[in-house]
């Protein structure tokens, strides 16, 4: 019988050279996430979808996990092209596996016998050609962790600049100085989930803390839009100390980085805490503010978190981009980008005017254009 890995393992490419080091006796080393896994022949690296053949690195290619048009502000962006329609799409596997997934049945295929998402064959074009029939005006890699699939992202994304298309990473930031030198020259927005302030939290949810402060860090310094979010997990990562170091080391890098704090809800393996309380958003965000973050949003509980789903100028506190969970309702930022009351500039990718909202809920594009993959077995 054919499995999901045999599947997978056909659609493969030889991974990108600047993401590979052959090593003696047949090992290579992979720079695609920041395990920097030494790989042996015949054996996959901890994503369990880069792996070694002959002593050649292979990546994913050629099909999609998932697509779904979303409000930009899912993602969440906030501070890029508010109102736009972002096409997202995944492939399968992740370097991290966390108990608490929200997008499980992609990340976590091939670790997890439960997580089953049939891949559907795709070309770069047709991902493309879809996204503008939608109404796109970006194209995210999205629901697996994008950096292990990055070669199939840059080709995506190389075609999408070329039909006037924005590009994004939505990502846990496990990077290397290798595979964000390689992403570079084609993401416009890249968000970065930092989960927890403690080395033996992201030890659990199997990684580490380091390559993920490097990544942060690494972004603002190349000027990609960068934009941050931390899940509140009660008894996990909401304590006051680290909710001040986290948002404090944020503000080191740049006090303008849009902070997102989201509420937690039981998903996946981890069925309990109790889902995040709005008060826990408003306390972290209070901790927030007082390390310097002069922007900072709470999400997942619309209508819930006072004035934190909203933009206002940190200099004048005049309303700029007012907004209802995903759906935007006011919208006031000049062309330029900056306040109308006092002139300040706001830091983000805007667009001269607002060009209306298409969608503020997620929705599903018809997939005929795709190839079950399964169904061709």
């Amino acid at each position: 019988m054919t499995t999901l890995k045999d599947i997978l393992g056909a659609q493969v490419r030889e991974a990108a050279p600047e993401l590979t080091e052959k090593m003696d006796r047949g090992f290579v080393r992979c720079f695609a996430c920041g395990h920097a896994c030494r790989i042996p022949d015949g054996q996959v690296g901890v994503c369990k979808v880069r792996f070694n053949r002959d002593g050649r690195l292979y990546a994913p290619w050629g099909y999609v996990g998932g697509v779904q048009c979303d409000p930009i502000e899912k993602k969440p962006f906030f501070h890029a092209l508010p109102g736009a329609l972002a096409y997202s799409f995944g492939m399968l596997g992740c370097d991290l596996h966390c108990a608490y997934c929200q997008n499980w049945v992609t990340s976590q295929a091939l670790r997890d016998p439960s997580a089953i998402s049939p891949p559907l064959g795709a070309a770069p074009q047709q991902i493309v050609q879809d996204a503008l029939r939608q109404g796109a005006r970006a194209l995210v890699s999205t629901y697996n962790e994008p950096l292990i699939t990055s070669e199939w992202a840059v080709e995506i994304f190389k075609q999408a600049r070329a039909a006037g298309l924005k590009t994004g990473y939505v990502s846990n930031g496990n990077g290397t100085p290798r595979v964000l030198e390689y992403v570079q020259p084609w993401v416009d927005f890249y968000k970065v989930d930092l989960k927890s302030f403690h080395d033996r939290h992201y030890r659990q949810l199997g990684g580490r803390i380091q390559p993920i402060l490097d990544t942060i860090r690494a972004l603002y310094r190349m000027g990609i839009w960068l934009e941050v979010v931390t899940l509140l997990i009660e008894g996990f990562n909401d304590s006051d100390d680290e909710l001040m170091r986290l948002t404090e080391f944020l503000a080191s890098v740049s006090a303008d980085i849009p902070w997102h704090v989201t509420a937690f809800h039981q998903d996946y393996k981890m069925t309990e805490p109790a889902d995040t309380s709005p008060e826990t958003l408003l306390r972290a965000a209070e901790i927030g503010a007082k390390a310097g973050l002069r922007f900072i949003y709470a999400g997942n509980l619309p209508g819930r978190v006072g004035d934190l789903e909203n933009t206002r100028c940190p200099d004048c506190r005049e309303l700029l981009i007012a907004r209802h969970g995903y759906l935007i309702t006011g919208y006031h930022l000049t062309p330029d980008g900056a306040c109308p009351q006092c002139g300040a500039a706001i830091p983000g990718r805007w667009d001269r005017e607002f060009k209306g909202q298409l969608s503020h809920r997620p929705y599903s594009p018809e997939l005929r254009r795709f190839r079950d993959l399964v169904a061709l077995q």
